[in-house]
């Protein structure tokens, strides 16, 4: 869903300003008021990336499509990859036309499962049943790799992933509903660390943890 940036740094202003104990952050009608809202600002695309990167799966909106075009190892493995965007962040769902299941999660290759996937055992490696998606740089560029279908006339049936957030030319940007409280809440963290409360940062900073969490 997109939402407005204003509308985004008035909801900031509002959880700044829930639970105080002592004087409000800056007070309403205060000179530095349009300063505080030029920081909060600054931290709105941050804070969607930080939750977009570490929300549940089921709490991200569809994404967005990639996997046109496919390309196979050639090896008789059944495993091959297709080129990611330039704005790939994170991952929602692949699958392959002829798997069983979704993948929801991609591995890196520093992970121990990704040197797995060379294995000359094919039982070690990805299957149509637990499938295996790495994220890997090629020299064509940052790419999916996909282990393993039976063979190498598959198709991709399902290809999304979140992109890097990034405001609009109308002063919009895409934030998953689901997400959308935990953005402010760790929005609001940011802009206390910029103003020294590490303390009160933290406990915003849980706060919204704890949102997607539940």
């Amino acid at each position: 869903m997109v939402y407005q940036t204003d509308t985004v740094v008035r909801d900031v202003r509002v959880a700044l300003g829930e639970n105080r104990s002592g004087e409000r952050l800056i007070l309403d009608g205060d000179p530095d008021t349009l300063s505080l809202d030029a920081v909060i600002r600054s931290k709105i695309e941050e804070a969607v990336r930080r939750v977009g990167l570490s929300a549940p799966a089921p709490l991200l909106e569809e994404g967005h499509l990639f996997g046109d075009s496919v390309y196979w190892r050639g090896d008789g493995s059944g495993a091959g990859w297709t080129l990611l965007p330039d704005d790939f962040m994170r991952l929602i769902a692949f699958r392959m036309s002829d798997w069983e299941r979704t993948c929801y999660e991609a591995i890196s290759a520093g992970d121990p499962r990704y040197a797995l996937q060379s294995s000359r055992f094919r039982g070690v490696r990805g299957s149509v049943q637990q499938p295996v998606c790495a994220i890997v740089n090629r020299s064509e560029g940052k790419a999916l790799e996909f282990y393993s279908s039976p063979g190498d006339d598959a198709s991709v049936q399902l290809a999304t992933y979140l992109p890097y957030p990034g405001t609009d030319r109308d002063g919009g940007i895409d934030i998953s509903e689901r997400c959308y409280t935990a953005v402010v809440y760790t929005a609001a963290s940011l802009v206390l660390t910029a103003y020294g409360e590490d303390a009160r940062a933290e406990q915003y900073s849980s706060l919204a943890k704890s949102i997607l969490e539940q």
